[in-house]
């Protein structure tokens, strides 16, 4: 295995994986679930239109979206999925309807031969695809129009102050009169049916649901597909074969340990005064961290208390779904400041050249960091308490999409962070790079890392305001999967390398060699799995088939990371002068340890497609989640932040011991 080789095999994993990506974002483009011009009932009266669900749309993002109950499965846990309960309560409202149309008594009370006659009356109106494209319509039956009707009151009120549904609001941390304009009520009502309406519509020619049959609905026939038997099983045979081969290679492989030198190499080490400008971002992220577990305490008490902490309304200034945005968004904010702030501290000691203004440079980013964050948060909680109009949320306030709820506006500014960012970065590292040593190859898999970080969070801003669902997932998952699973854990690998390097604990050679040939099997499952986060979301089943394969690919390295946390185990007490670094090691065996258990296990439990079929919007997903995010990329931003703060006062000894 050379390094020649593996940039071959590296270039070849990033053209075709990005191109089957984009060739089924295409497909996802032409057979998204269809906004139609209008909704109108089998004797042509109008009930709403195209705009309405759009603006619709818009309506539930200011509540907060994703941040409060589940749309297609994705999204907060505390409210219900909200195209799973309309579908219900529609299908149980027609049942009703035809019970006493028929016999005279509610649905419940008929006999079951008489209830399979019903239900099959029920899907062939529910599950036919009425959608006219000439026309721009969708026909639905007088009688699911009374449906319509039924919910919209239902949720009308349950978003103003209905007192008979104040258990329910209770229950679903939605506090009274979220919604204070009855038009905005009414344009909710559009969108939760369109996304129900895609539920339970058959595809044009197959008898599929644009959502692949999710929810399960038995009273609709909504059930797994033989595609997701299939997929399931394929899966965790790509699972096993792919764990043997990285046994195999795991068994084959030379044992690399290298002497660690017995004296530290770095003692010497002078600090330039753009190195010394970074220690207060990782003041700012211990800020951040504090408040965000904050946050996040208050955001599991509203398990518990509906609209309260302690007593307290708390959900009259901090509703769930702002504290619950704050909880993530911070997250966000911390971890990745913890990694931006250990590339600016490295670049210039990767080339022991300090570019000219580099000081400034950091400086300025860290201003503009603030104003991101203070301003997306900001403008998240005046979205959600109704203070500004559809336009002004888009912008400043709160997009409703989990994990990149902020406004647009504060999209483009983080963007253009980035981007500086990378220009602070480029000018370091380049001239290292330009010197052709042992460490170049590692040094230009490293600035590539860094442009994909900076590029990739541009992949946030290819939605409109009111595009449609099924692409803007497409969209969002670049960005929480690419972005924050992908690319920032091939920076993670190449950081945690070049410090190995660094400190002259593994060659320049070995480490290279080990984080390409790392990237090359993430990235060979991680490109593609981004499909299995979008199994139910108006996507074509070929998507799921993707998904399906290539997520099973994406935890077989994650199998084998006992070997990761063993090799930092052995580095920790390989010299004395290494003990110093204890605690960041340790941080990295924590990272090791995560990345087999939250991402990998966990993580495996609820990607093949039968089992998220019936997991999809249940704790299982906030588990992965937690253990992942926090357990992964948190801890790998604690062990980077010690990392540094170690090596910016190298002769203080620390206290370990309270």
């Amino acid at each position: 295995m050379n390094a020649k080789k593996l940039w071959f095999g590296f270039i070849a994993v990033m053209v075709i994986s990005f191109g089957v990506l984009l060739y089924y974002g295409r497909e996802i483009y032409r057979q998204a679930p269809p906004i139609p011009e209008k909704v109108v009932t089998v004797d042509g009266t109008v009930l709403f239109t195209g705009q309405d669900i759009k603006d619709g749309q818009n309506v539930w993002q200011s509540l907060g979206g994703q941040e409060v109950g589940t749309v297609w499965g994705h999204g907060a846990y505390q409210a219900p999925d909200w195209s799973a309960d309309w579908l219900h309560k529609e299908a149980v409202f027609i049942l009703d309807k035809l019970a006493m149309q028929t016999e005279g008594v509610p649905y419940a009370q008929v006999s079951e031969e008489k209830q399979a006659s019903l239900k099959i009356l029920l899907q062939k109106d529910l599950r036919t695809n009425t959608y006219d494209k000439a026309k721009g319509t969708i026909t639905v039956s007088e009688m699911r129009a009374e449906a319509i009707a039924s919910n919209t009151q239902f949720y009308g009120g349950l978003f103003t102050n209905d007192p008979s549904l104040a258990h329910l609001r209770d229950a679903y941390s939605i506090p009274e009169n979220s919604l204070k304009d009855p038009e905005r009520v009414r344009l909710l009502n559009t969108f939760f049916f369109w996304i129900s309406w895609a539920c339970v519509t058959e595809r044009p020619g197959q008898d599929i649901t644009y959502t692949n049959n999710w929810p399960a609905e038995k009273l609709v026939a909504n059930e797994p597909t033989g595609s997701m038997h299939l997929w399931t099983g394929f899966s965790v045979i790509i699972l096993l074969a792919g764990i043997g081969l990285m046994v195999l290679y795991y068994a084959k492989r030379k044992n690399e340990d290298e002497p660690s030198p017995k004296i530290f190499p770095l003692k010497n080490e002078i600090q330039t005064p753009s190195q010394k400008a970074t220690v207060k971002y990782f003041w700012t992220v211990s800020a951040l961290l504090l408040v965000q577990v904050l946050m996040g305490v208050i955001t599991a008490h509203y398990g518990v208390e509906g609209q309260a902490f302690y007593g307290l309304p708390l959900s009259d200034w901090l509703p769930y779904s702002v504290s619950r945005t704050w909880h993530i968004q911070i997250a966000i904010f911390w971890i990745a400041t913890s990694w931006l702030a250990t590339g600016l501290y490295y670049a210039p000691a990767i080339s022991g050249v300090e570019p000219k203004f580099q000081k400034l440079g950091v400086n300025f980013l860290f201003i503009a960091l603030l104003i991101i964050v203070v301003g997306s948060l900001a403008g998240q909680w005046m979205g959600v308490m109704q203070k500004l109009g559809f336009v002004q949320n888009f912008w400043f306030g709160h997009q409703g999409y989990e994990y990149v709820d902020l406004g647009r506006f504060w999209q483009i500014f983080l963007f253009v962070g980035l981007i500086i960012w990378l220009l602070l970065m480029g000018r370091a590292i380049y001239p290292a790079i330009k010197q052709k040593s042992e460490n170049r190859n590692l040094l230009i898999l490293f600035l590539i890392s860094t442009i994909a970080i900076a590029a990739f969070y541009g992949a946030g801003l290819m939605w409109g305001r009111q595009t449609n669902l099924a692409i803007a997932e497409y969209w969002r998952w670049w960005v929480v999967h690419l972005w924050v699973e992908g690319f920032f854990e091939v920076f993670a690998a190449v950081v945690v390398a070049f410090l190995f390097v660094r400190l002259e604990i593994i060659k320049a050679t070995t480490a290279t060699l080990a984080v390409l040939f790392t990237t090359i099997v993430f990235l060979s499952g991680g490109i593609l799995g981004t499909f299995h986060h979008l199994y139910f979301t108006g996507t074509p089943t070929a998507v799921m088939a993707l998904g399906a394969s290539f997520s099973a690919l994406e935890v077989v390295p994650l199998v084998l990371m006992g070997f990761e946390a063993f090799d930092n185990l052995r580095v920790s007490r390989s010299s004395d002068w290494i003990k110093a670094y204890k605690w960041p090691i340790y941080s990295f065996i924590a990272v090791a340890f995560w990345n087999l258990v939250g991402a990998g296990i966990f993580g495996f439990l609820i990607n093949p497609p039968v089992a998220l079929y019936y997991m999809q919007g249940l704790n299982t997903t906030p588990v992965h989640g937690h253990t992942a995010l926090f357990g992964v990329y948190g801890m790998l931003g604690i062990g980077l932040m010690l990392f540094v703060l170690r090596d910016m006062n190298k002769d203080v000894v620390w206290k370990e011991n309270g």
